[in-house]
């Protein structure tokens, strides 16, 4: 399979610059079982600044990448959230708005080892407010080496939002990793998009088929390159790894086998691990056993904590080559 990096040459100290158009602040707690109507006594909440591009700055930034985290936020948890990356060494990039940041909650069951997620919604953001955030990032990634844009879009943000951000980074000749999620992925065209990181669910809800074996979810990401939604797509597997698929080539990525724990963030880390490896002038196959690397490592982590660099190296180098599944399957 030929290595497609395909994006301009990084310099030394490579920036990469992240968008959340929808942070959350994210708490994680524990409490012995969870039942319905009872009041269930929890343990000390951990507080951590979350929403997809601040997970994926978070693990980039324990990497070694120089990272800005530009986001949307108002509020008093808003301005709590800035204060917070602040403090674990993000530069963060806030663009006030209106409404006020939204809050994440996780709890895990003791008696079970169950993880319950409760998602809020965010605020509305005006057209104003949308807009704002694209002339900030015109102006915050101008020197961006990657810019990657991750997570949900907050209510009152069309899905076509996705393509706008891809134009402005066309623009900048920056190369955009997209973690997209609902309908954005049917939205996307142009070819703007350096890598896409839908997960399979994501996948399948995009081209409406079930994608039960390898070959239809190679096909499938396959149709988002034809119709410009990407150049390459990552579909991530969970357990099972990662499919990486280009116009000319696929490859399966193993997963790396470690103790269970939380998900939470797994895929952000996987996009950060990837990204990170394309600052440092690797090849994107290489760069996605980083991102398996990271997107493990986060599984070894309590709560809504990020991962360590010591724990991703060491993994990097347990991650199995991938299989290319260009060649015939008595060949491999």
């Amino acid at each position: 399979m030929t290595d497609i990096t395909n994006v301009r040459s990084p310099v030394s100290g490579s920036r990469i610059v992240t968008l959340t158009m929808n942070p959350a602040l994210d708490i994680a707690t524990s409490t012995e079982i969870v039942m319905p109507t009872e009041k269930m006594r929890c343990s000390a909440a951990r507080y951590d600044p979350g929403g997809g591009g601040i997970n994926v700055a978070r693990v980039a930034r324990t990497l070694g990448a120089s990272v800005v985290a530009l986001f949307p936020a108002g509020g008093a948890s808003g301005d709590l959230f800035a204060d917070m990356l602040e403090a674990i060494g993000i530069s963060a990039h806030m663009i006030p708005i209106a409404g006020s940041t939204r809050e994440s909650i996780t709890v895990n069951e003791l008696r079970t080892q169950r993880q319950y997620r409760f998602v809020l919604p965010g605020p509305t953001l005006t057209a104003a407010e949308q807009t704002e955030c694209l002339n900030q990032l015109r102006e915050v990634a101008a020197s961006a080496d990657f810019v990657v844009a991750s997570g949900s879009l907050p209510p009152g943000v069309s899905p076509e939002f996705y393509n706008r951000i891809a134009d402005v980074c066309a623009q900048l000749d920056a190369p955009l990793v997209l973690d997209a999620s609902g309908g954005g992925l049917q939205h996307l065209t142009g070819g703007n998009v350096y890598l896409l990181k839908p997960s399979i669910r994501e996948l399948r809800e995009c081209v409406r088929r079930e994608l039960g074996s390898e070959a239809e979810q190679v096909a499938a990401a396959r149709e988002l390159i034809e119709r410009g939604g990407a150049r390459n797509v990552l579909v991530s597997l969970g357990a099972q790894g990662a499919l990486l698929v280009t116009a000319d080539g696929a490859q399966r990525y193993p997963a790396v086998e470690v103790p269970p724990g939380s998900g939470v963030g797994a895929g952000d880390a996987m996009v950060a691990g990837v990204t990170c490896g394309l600052g440092r002038g690797w090849g994107l196959p290489k760069s996605v056993r980083l991102g398996i690397a990271a997107g493990a490592a986060m599984l070894m982590t309590p709560g809504t904590a990020s991962c360590t660099r010591a724990d991703v190296e060491r993994l990097f180098d347990r991650t199995p080559d991938p299989v290319d599944l260009t060649v015939p399957a008595a060949d491999r």
